[in-house]
């Protein structure tokens, strides 16, 4: 049986991604974003305050953030559900994107997002 070697050359990755959620005052929480996940569950996990009340199914948008332009273009285009909810949105911008269609991947390390001053809850 031959041995592993986990050498210092080993090129996996040893750091997990970061998210930077920015709220409405402009503080700034920078969190652990594990691969895959969503950035839903990623501020839920984390306190930050992002309601979901659809819990991602596509359903509001009450999960509205605004990522910083260098980083709209690395993801993934919004689908006509997701651009058909962001018309609810308050404070829409072009950057505007729905955080539960965000998934965390290794290009998205470093993401910052900045959260609206308010959202609208067409489900109460």
């Amino acid at each position: 049986m031959a041995a592993v070697n986990l050498s210092a050359s080993d090129n996996s990755r040893t750091t997990m991604p970061k998210i930077t959620f920015v709220d409405p005052n402009g503080t700034a929480i920078e969190v652990d974003a594990p691969l895959g996940k969503s950035v839903l569950d990623i501020a839920q996990a984390n306190n930050i305050d992002i309601e979901g009340a659809c819990e991602g199914s596509l359903a509001c948008s009450t999960c509205h953030v605004i990522v910083e332009p260098e980083w709209y273009d690395k993801l993934r285009p919004a689908e006509e559900e997701e651009e058909d909810m962001l018309d609810l949105a308050y404070g829409l911008t072009r950057t505007s994107r729905l955080c539960c269609q965000i998934l965390v991947t290794e290009e998205l390390d470093g993401l910052k997002v900045n959260l609206p001053t308010e959202t609208h809850n067409m489900m109460l």
